[in-house]
């Protein structure tokens, strides 16, 4: 299993230009072994939604609902170990909780981690899908 950061998720359910091809891919050839969508990452499409940076063509409760039934979709609790986790990350890391508890929810379930973000790509205690 991968996890898929928000940004990844959200395009690759839309189809969205912005996730360039090698992602696809990446994305695609992981569904039988799982994509692992933190459930922070559904807060973080709610809000994007709340504050008109992301517009949905239905509910965000349908596209929810739509979004994690993509074929290898796993929808990961934050548990206490990930909370725990994400306080704990080894410096030096940025102060987005959002951030912390996708990277957390990667370590504690020792995957990979699929995003473009550029920070959390230079963070060397996660493992970065190649």
């Amino acid at each position: 299993m991968i996890i898929l950061d928000t940004h990844v998720w959200v395009w690759w359910v839309h189809g969205d230009s912005k996730l360039p091809n090698d992602y696809a891919l990446q994305v695609a050839r992981h569904e039988d072994d799982g994509l692992g969508i933190s459930a922070i990452s559904c807060w973080e499409v709610a809000k994007l939604v709340q504050y008109g940076r992301l517009t949905l063509a239905c509910s965000v409760n349908e596209w929810m609902g739509e979004a994690l039934s993509y074929p290898g979709m796993r929808l990961l609790e934050l548990s206490p170990t990930i909370a725990v986790e994400s306080t704990q990350l080894p410096p030096p890391f940025h102060k987005d909780p959002a951030d912390q508890i996708i990277v957390a929810t990667a370590r504690v379930h020792d995957c990979e981690l699929l995003t473009l973000d550029h920070r959390i790509r230079g963070y060397p205690y996660v493992r970065i899908v190649a």
